[in-house]
């Protein structure tokens, strides 16, 4: 059974045009360099950032906590959101692996500011504190918010004044720059570094893009090494990775405005809380006045006999929904008159 799958947009399955590229794909030894098709994605990469170079990795936790290593002196301080990917869905690894410690932001449901993050540099030399090695941001957020061009320019002028580099996970960058209606490299343009996903709502099976100046990325490969990322023949994935930067990215206008549809009708069911103004990219949150009365494992469980996939609810009893390409038009229809079902039965 195939079903609808809302749980995130990392479900998406390869198209076959995919399929065909990655089974003809032209190989080499990536640890050598010598890789035709992950060469040809790393500099197709770099040029939609605006950037100097770029690197293939395993995946965007991967390619964050690479960024965090590649900056950053052991012992230093990393001040970033406390609801941002880095913090709440990469298991610690900064702690581990670029030993390094995180001085977190409570931006509520907002996003990080540049007058927050000047609040918590710490540059001096008091031998008590850690000083900051690096800023970092999320665009698009994972709570589905996007970030301005005006707030992330804010945020370059405060990190320049403190010489401190800026990594941004654009994890979900294409989704960011479809809803700002610009380019992907108007957002990277006010950071040295960003990794950016292949695989959420891009179709690609694996695989995260780390792109900034040469001499960052010569470093960080080096250090890809040290965290086991060395790949070999990895052009067999690199080519379905092409075609997710080259053709997938087009299509995500098509998820926002599934989303946007799926939010309408999901505020036409009585007591539903949603924010449509919130919907900015492929995410709708919502929740029920009824929420703290209803078990979320039984919605869950009602959802999989629909034929729908969905998460548990948050702490708040809210929940995510995630549209993508494989959910189509047709689709929101069938999932909004399930959501109805589940909330009006007796």
């Amino acid at each position: 059974m195939n079903f609808i799958d809302l749980r995130s947009d990392t479900v998406t399955w390869p198209t076959p045009e995919m399929r065909a590229a990655m089974a003809s794909a032209a190989v080499g030894d990536d640890v050598y360099e010598d890789d035709p098709t992950v060469r040809e994605l790393e500099a197709y990469a770099a040029s939609l950032a605006g950037k100097e170079a770029a690197l293939f990795v395993p995946s965007g936790t991967f390619g964050n906590q690479l960024a965090l290593f590649t900056h950053c002196p052991r012992g230093t301080e990393v001040i970033l959101d406390e609801h941002c990917h880095i913090v709440q869905h990469e298991a610690a690894g900064s702690s581990v692996i670029a030993a390094v410690q995180l001085r977190t932001i409570d931006c509520g449901t907002g996003l990080i500011t540049a007058e927050a993050v000047q609040k918590r540099i710490r540059t001096g030399d008091d031998i008590h504190e850690p000083k900051t090695s690096l800023i970092c941001i999320e665009n698009a957020h994972s709570n589905g918010r996007v970030m301005s061009l005006a707030a992330m320019e804010g945020i370059r002028r405060c990190a320049d004044r403190n010489h401190v580099p800026v990594h941004m996970d654009g994890a979900r960058l294409f989704n960011a720059a479809t809803s700002l209606g610009v380019q992907a490299k108007d957002l990277t343009q006010y950071v040295d570094s960003v990794m950016f996903c292949l695989s959420k709502g891009l179709c690609a099976p694996v695989g995260s893009m780390l792109a900034g100046n040469r001499k960052f990325i010569a470093e960080a490969r080096r250090k890809r090494k040290i965290m086991g990322g060395g790949l070999r023949q990895a052009g067999i994935l690199a080519a379905a990775g092409l075609i997710a930067l080259k053709e997938m990215r087009h299509n995500l206008g098509a998820d926002h405005e599934n989303a946007k549809l799926l939010a309408a009708r999901l505020a036409e069911i009585p007591g539903m809380i949603v924010d449509q103004g919130a919907v900015q990219i492929n995410m709708v949150y919502f929740s029920h006045e009824r929420g703290a009365t209803i078990d979320s494992e039984a919605f869950v469980e009602y959802m999989k006999g629909k034929g729908i996939l969905i998460n548990a609810s948050d702490p708040d009893n809210q929940y995510r929904f995630v549209t993508h390409y494989w959910i189509t038009r047709e689709h929101i229809g069938v999932i909004a008159n399930a959501v109805k079902e589940f909330y009006t039965q007796e």
